[in-house]
């Protein structure tokens, strides 16, 4: 692949009352502009990457864009969604207009403003990414899910309480040192792997600790065509991606092998022409502890049900032989549902380019992975980027 990002920025993420829709994509497009050094009138096609599902009264949110410059005016902008995946949805339409010849330069914002939502609203919201006549009326909303998914995996393999405390532990102490997370708190395995009244059970053997926040937040990401991008002051190219779309019943597959997650890094990877070992770090969607431990498993780090291994003799903590959430993940980052896409692709591009906040740094990284997922592993997004400059 050609093209390249050459921009970026990223809002907190968080419960932001004085925020909207709005100033949150208005900020994070200019600052992306500004950041890429390019002007308004420069950007060919607009792409939004925005979940709704209820969250917000307004619609049709490619066009607030517009607001954050007159020069955006009359540029095609288009609303994507994919669940969780909306923002690499957008990522991956921005890729298509610029490999089409459609446009030089595209702009990607993903945004969801949640926290303005009642509890059972969000629970509500949430399982409309989700087969609703089988999987409609799980207690808990999409933990309730993920509960469910934990419980077989238990039953199958045996308790990996320690395991899933591992995980959260690890993603709370990465989170610590982005400015842009959430939940800035180094809790440790012991307050993770322990039920309290500070670390509820919420659905099946997944506590609080091991759910991703309900968060408000954006993040824009600029990409150029390769006769842009060699003119631009830094650039991070896409190597290869990947989008596998699985069944959306659960019931239709083995839902413990996320096997459009496995394929979706099977295709990435031989289009990029690595193996798995020669990736510096991944960036990979961890909305519940339970979904990154079977992660390890479908991008190859462990076979079926050996994941803990992993864990246990850590691979996947900052100076592991692959670094996995550097920024905190999902779990302690945030996870505003359409933002979350273009933030993994942004701080995974200020990584190699040297310029993420000290704390989450990986040294000399060279080559990222990115998986997200839109619904229990039914849309599966995968990319490899490789800084150009």
């Amino acid at each position: 692949m050609t093209a390249s990002i050459i921009g970026w920025a990223h809002s907190p993420f968080g419960k932001l009352p004085d925020e909207t829709l709005e100033t949150l994509m208005v900020r994070t497009t200019r600052d992306a502009l500004q950041h890429a050094n390019i002007g308004a009138e420069d950007v060919d096609e607009i792409f939004v990457g925005h979940f709704n599902s209820g969250f917000s009264k307004q619609n049709l949110t490619g066009g607030l864009v517009l607001q954050a410059d007159p020069g955006l005016r009359f540029t095609p902008a288009t609303r994507v969604e994919n669940a969780c995946a909306s923002g690499s949805a957008a990522v991956h339409q921005a890729l298509r207009a610029i490999e089409s010849g459609h446009a030089e330069i595209a702009l990607v914002v993903g945004v969801e403003k949640m926290t303005d939502a009642t509890s059972d609203a969000v629970k509500s919201n949430l399982l409309g990414a989700c087969y609703l006549p089988e999987e409609g009326g799980v207690e808990g909303g999409f933990a309730g899910l993920f509960g469910q998914i934990a419980d077989l995996y238990y039953a199958r393999y045996g308790d990996q309480t320690d395991v899933l405390a591992a995980i959260a532990a690890k993603n709370h102490r990465n989170g610590m040192g982005n400015p842009w997370a959430q939940l800035r708190k180094d809790l440790g395995i012991e307050f993770c792997r322990t039920e309290s009244p500070g670390n509820p059970r919420v659905a099946g053997p997944l506590k609080r600790s091991d759910c991703s926040p309900v968060s408000d937040g954006a993040a824009a990401i600029v990409i150029a065509s390769a006769n842009v991008a060699r003119e631009a002051k830094r650039a991070v190219s896409f190597r290869a991606t990947a989008h596998v779309q699985d069944f959306l019943p659960m019931s239709r597959r083995d839902i413990l092998r996320f096997e459009g997650c496995a394929t979706a890094w099977r295709l990435a990877l031989h289009e990029a022409g690595i193996a798995l070992d020669d990736l510096s770090f991944v960036e990979t969607h961890d909305c519940f502890t339970i979904a990154e431990l079977i992660e390890y498993e479908a991008m190859g780090l462990a076979p079926a049900g050996q994941g803990a291994r992993v864990v246990q003799e850590g691979w996947t903590e900052m100076g592991g032989k692959l670094p996995v959430n550097p920024s905190g993940g999902l779990k302690a980052k945030g996870h505003p549902i359409g933002a979350t896409g273009v933030s993994m692709h942004a701080i995974s591009a200020m990584q190699l380019c040297g310029e993420a906040p000290p704390e989450i740094q990986v040294p000399q990284a060279t080559i990222a992975g990115i998986f997200n997922m839109g619904g229990a592993a039914v849309a599966n997004y995968t990319s490899i980027l490789e800084r150009v400059r």
